[in-house]
């Protein structure tokens, strides 16, 4: 879709908490968001803290077979695309300009939806350990290269 552009905060993400690789995920990226643009809503509770969805016509089992997100200002999100903006809005911009690179985004449209629909078997297999690390060093990378510390830029 590529409106990461036309994207206003907060950003409401429905995922499957009950999923250990993507409450791992989501959970990580929302411990490096300073700013809060994040907002993180349960989709596997029944029913859910959340209506947005059902008001846009997205059934819950929609919801349970890829991640969602709505902006501030209405724009929907759905696969890939809420990743590039959950990750740019915590400031995680290595791994917002993975899911958002050109060549790379066939790629990442043809295998979401295969991990989506194994994401209990990839959880067992260990993989929310690999993308909790996966998040930690790029997050870590971005803070030693960055002249910022504690929301204050030296000059360059």
């Amino acid at each position: 879709m590529s409106s990461a552009n036309k994207i206003a905060y907060p950003l409401t993400i429905y995922y499957d908490a009950s999923c250990p690789l993507c409450a791992t995920e989501m959970n990580t990226i929302k411990a490096h968001d300073v700013q809060h643009r994040l907002t993180l809503v349960d989709c596997s509770a029944d029913p859910m803290a959340d209506d947005a969805p059902a008001q846009a016509g997205i059934p819950r089992a929609e919801l349970m077979q890829a991640i969602h997100a709505r902006a501030a200002n209405g724009v929907w999100l759905r696969g890939v695309d809420v990743f590039a903006a959950a990750y740019g809005a915590a400031g995680i911009n290595a791994m917002a300009r993975l899911w958002s690179y050109p060549r790379l985004r066939p790629l990442w449209n043809a295998l979401y939806p295969w991990i989506a629909r194994n994401r209990q078997l990839l959880s067992r297999l260990g993989a929310p350990r690999v993308i909790g690390c996966l998040i930690t060093i790029a997050s870590r990378r971005q803070d030693a290269s960055s002249p910022c510390s504690d929301s204050v830029c030296a000059p360059k």
